[in-house]
């Protein structure tokens, strides 16, 4: 994995902490999100994509958390391994979840965005042992 782009992953979650926007640099215009954990596993598209995935998600809870535990290289891709915390907006459901993002990168940019829900189906999925 490129320094570089580990630094792009990076910038991006440092950035979304602080304002809970995304550094829209750092993906490619016509970037896909595939979210596994969605029963439809629906694909967003584009940088509307990506705001639609994130209002889909952040509806359901009163309050959200993500915090980069570990990156890995995966080749030509970026695997953030994160721990999610929220509350449910109705239920009062409190989630607490070690989850993986796979950033798939070219040319400096987010080509593709894999979201998986548990460590080790996001190690495997990029390849990695658990």
């Amino acid at each position: 994995m490129s320094q570089q782009n580990l630094a792009i992953i990076q910038r991006g979650f440092e950035y979304f902490a602080a304002t809970g926007d995304q550094v829209w640099d750092n993906y490619s215009d016509d970037v896909v999100v595939r979210d596994h954990e969605s029963p439809d596993q629906d694909e967003y598209v584009g940088h509307d994509g990506i705001r639609r995935w994130l209002e889909d998600w952040s509806s359901a809870w009163d309050e959200w958390h993500v915090e980069v535990e570990e990156m890995l290289d995966a080749g030509d891709a970026v695997l953030a391994l994160v721990h999610q915390t929220a509350r449910g907006h109705a239920s009062g459901l409190e989630l607490d979840s070690h989850d993986g993002m796979l950033f798939t990168m070219r040319d400096g940019k987010v080509v593709a965005l894999d979201y998986y829900t548990g460590r080790e189906r996001a190690l495997a999925a990029a390849g990695l042992s658990a």
